[in-house]
């Protein structure tokens, strides 16, 4: 691979890690743009003459890791239960299918597995541009759910990893598709404009991109740290939670990083292992040192805290005569550190947001 197309990859693959840390502020403008950056990165690549090797397995990983973000702002964000319900399954269903994907290698598994977490967080924030989602009835969630999952991702799934066709080769090969899919396209938009939007309900308020604030009972670190203090287990289905979607997650991506020496059920056991550790981390630091505000200061210290615990196990392997591969390790360690941090800050905020009888917690000043 040349300079050029160096310098391509990276900048792309950059870009697909950034933009998704947009998503929890600003949930449906980042989803969408991190969408666009997954359509088009291989289009891209070819471009300049660049033709990743092992690129499915490259493109489900970066999926997985803006899915990923995006369901921490889901915890952070989201105001109906209900809904956090349907995209909790969506997502880890869609999660466990991409791992039985990078394993089996059979497209089919990404059929039975479609990607419905995606398009049923941007109905939400579509929702919650002029409506109150916390409004809206487990039965309807479930019911735009199923539609997505019916009429849009069973049809897409199918032509991008069953049948693999290519849009442009099959309109030039098919001329009456065009016109047929423009006709289909003015039809839903005149029964959107006719029909569908008469019959919604009176908006509640102007329209919202940006996150809503967080609940004021857990807006600061100090508040936080109480409520984690006091509710918070290191051996809990959150932590269990955290095990599985991190563990599967660090599987995906290492099917696709060269020179791996562990097998995938090794790297799932010292990913789940380092989980739990920064579980009790976390849970020491809200009890005793207090966390800080800055989301920045709180994943610089886990990565470096991780990196030592890394340094430390390779340093034990040595003396056991083995060893790490370090650079691996240390993505892995700073992959998991982000997603926990992302944890810490987020899963907090459900909790609060949806307790049956909220405890006071920190007295402003």
């Amino acid at each position: 691979m040349g300079t050029e197309a160096t310098l391509v990859f990276l900048t792309v693959v950059g870009a697909r890690f950034v933009v998704p840390l947009f998503i929890p502020k600003y949930p449906l403008p980042a989803i969408i743009v991190a969408l666009v950056l997954d359509g088009i990165d291989q289009t891209i690549f070819q471009w300049f003459g660049y033709d990743p090797p092992g690129y499915q397995g490259y493109d489900k990983a970066m999926d997985m890791f803006y899915l990923s973000v995006a369901y921490f702002s889901v915890l952070r964000n989201w105001t109906s239960r209900p809904a956090i319900e349907v995209a909790r399954f969506l997502f880890f269903y869609r999660l466990a299918g991409v791992v039985l994907f990078e394993l089996f290698d059979n497209r089919v598994l990404l059929l039975i597995f479609p990607n419905t977490f995606e398009y049923f967080f941007i109905a939400y924030e579509i929702v919650r541009m002029f409506w109150d989602p916390a409004r809206v009835s487990m039965r309807r969630w479930v019911i735009t759910a199923g539609c997505i999952w019916v009429f849009v991702k069973l049809p897409q799934e199918w032509w991008i990893h069953v049948a693999q066709l290519d849009f442009t080769d099959t309109v030039r090969d098919h001329p009456w598709i065009a016109p047929v899919l423009a006709v289909l396209i003015i039809a839903v938009a005149l029964w959107i404009w006719l029909w569908l939007w008469p019959r919604l309900p009176e908006r509640a308020w102007p329209l919202k991109l940006a996150a809503d604030p967080l609940p004021e009972e857990i807006d600061t670190a100090a508040e936080r740290d109480q409520w984690v203090a006091s509710h918070w287990r290191v051996f809990s289905l959150p932590t269990l939670e955290n095990v599985v979607l991190i563990g599967l997650l660090c599987v995906i991506y290492g099917q696709v990083l060269p020179e791996r020496r562990t097998s995938d059920l090794e790297l799932f056991i010292g990913i789940a292992a380092f989980v739990v550790i920064n579980a009790a981390i976390s849970l020491a630091v809200a009890r005793r040192a207090g966390g800080v505000e800055s989301m920045a200061a709180s994943f610089g210290a886990r990565v470096l805290v991780n990196a030592l615990l890394v340094l430390g196990a390779d340093w034990l392997l040595n003396q056991l005569g083995d060893d790490l591969n370090l650079g691996i390790a240390l993505f892995f360690s700073a992959l998991l550190s982000l997603l926990m941090t992302l944890d810490d800050r987020f899963r907090p905020v459900e909790q609060v947001r949806f307790s049956a009888s909220r405890p006071p917690l920190a007295t402003r000043t």
